[in-house]
């Protein structure tokens, strides 16, 4: 199965399972000056340089340098709004669901001038959430059953949970000629535990924050899938599977994104706290110092010229324990890719949130995060930035 995947420039409006990731733009040339990194490749010996990107462009498309792995990279800018609204004229994209991934991508399309309906349970609480948002009952807000009937590119965009339970109803909607469209690869991927199978005679697309894909049956499932990436606003998009989106996209979340770091920031406050050091001193050193101040700059400019913003010392140790951390964390991320790749995150997953108390779970679970010493200290940290605003 060919894929295309997404990578959201602007970040969908909606606030996403996880925090907005900020999306860079790509560079114009293939030096950047500010970049530390730079000043020492500059001693290196021609035959050592490796450029840091390079750019074949054809309208839009472009095949960039990724650390020595080539790989094709579609620009909005091949799809102006006028040429988006002529590709979709005859087209009404039916978003079903209304969480996260529907709230942005519907009102972004919708900004965009395009056709969208919303599907959502009627009266319930996303049916209220899109008539503040101004979709008109009727007119751009229906039952899924009838989203579904009016739409041609059907937009599955509810929980992993509710995909599965809601499958038996929906698949026999998916009539030939219509485009199903996911925005995560896991109901599809784990198709053996969720039960979602697509028919086999549509396409099939794939739109995440990360990530679009497709099956292609008319032959037309690329084109479309970068054009449905631009119009929910995607600022470049690069090709992946349906499997490799779900992969990390599981594993990143459960490791550095938020499960590794949460359990690391923990065990490190702890320790400190273990020795002597008062919270407010603990947070700052584990949590506010690293938000604040460094991870920022690796975002922006990249690890080596984070390392060469600290002092010497801080320099030195980096380095030194940089290895340790990471023998001894890789068997722990070797496992975790296993659980995501053998589907014992996606039966745990389906288990929990197909709970008729998943709410409640969820929220008793949360609670014993807020609680923990570390993150009560925080908000008082938190609270005497100059910028705070009220909790």
């Amino acid at each position: 199965m060919a894929s295309i995947a997404s990578l959201s420039a602007n970040a969908l409006r909606a606030v996403s399972r996880r925090a907005p990731r900020a999306v860079p733009k790509l560079p114009a040339k293939s030096t950047q000056t500010a970049f530390y990194s730079l000043l020492a490749r500059s001693a290196l010996p021609n035959s050592l340089r490796q450029p840091i990107i390079q750019v074949a462009a054809t309208r839009g498309v472009k095949t960039l340098n990724f650390a020595g792995t080539e790989e094709s990279v579609y620009e909005r800018s091949d799809w102006p709004l006028a040429k988006l609204h002529d590709y979709f004229k005859n087209d009404t994209l039916a978003l079903i669901g209304y969480g996260s991934q529907g709230h942005g991508q519907g009102l972004n399309a919708r900004d965009n001038g395009l056709n969208v309906i919303v599907g959502v349970r009627k009266d319930g609480e996303s049916w209220t959430q899109a008539i503040e948002d101004g979709w008109i009952p009727g007119e751009t807000l229906f039952p899924i059953e009838e989203a579904i009937g009016r739409g041609t590119i059907i937009m599955n965009l509810l929980s992993d949970a509710a995909q599965s339970q809601t499958w038996p109803t929906v698949a026999p909607l998916i009539t030939k000629g219509k485009t199903l469209y996911f925005s995560h690869g896991f109901s599809v991927v784990y198709k053996d535990d969720t039960g979602v199978i697509p028919p086999p005679d549509v396409d099939v697309i794939l739109v995440a924050p990360k990530g679009s894909g497709r099956t292609d049956v008319t032959g037309k499932a690329m084109e479309k899938a970068v054009a449905l990436g631009v119009a929910v606003g995607s600022g470049y998009m690069y090709e992946t599977t349906f499997e490799k989106e779900v992969y990390s996209d599981l594993y990143g979340e459960r490791g550095v994104l938020m499960g590794a770091i949460q359990g690391l920031f923990c065990a490190q406050y702890k320790v400190l706290r273990a020795n002597g050091h008062s919270p407010s001193e603990a947070f700052n050193e584990t949590v506010e110092e690293a938000t604040q101040s460094l991870y920022p700059l690796i975002g922006q400019k990249g690890m080596d010229y984070m390392y060469n913003a600290c002092s010497t010392t801080a320099r030195r140790g980096a380095l030194d324990w940089a290895p340790i951390f990471e023998k001894t964390n890789l068997p722990v991320f070797e496992k975790l890719y296993e659980s995501v790749k053998n589907g014992t995150e996606t039966r745990k997953s389906l288990e929990f949130n197909g709970r008729s108390t998943y709410r409640q779970d969820l929220a008793k679970e949360l609670k014993e995060i807020d609680d923990q010493e570390i993150w009560r200290a925080g908000k008082v940290v938190r609270s005497l930035r100059p910028d705070y605003k009220a909790e």
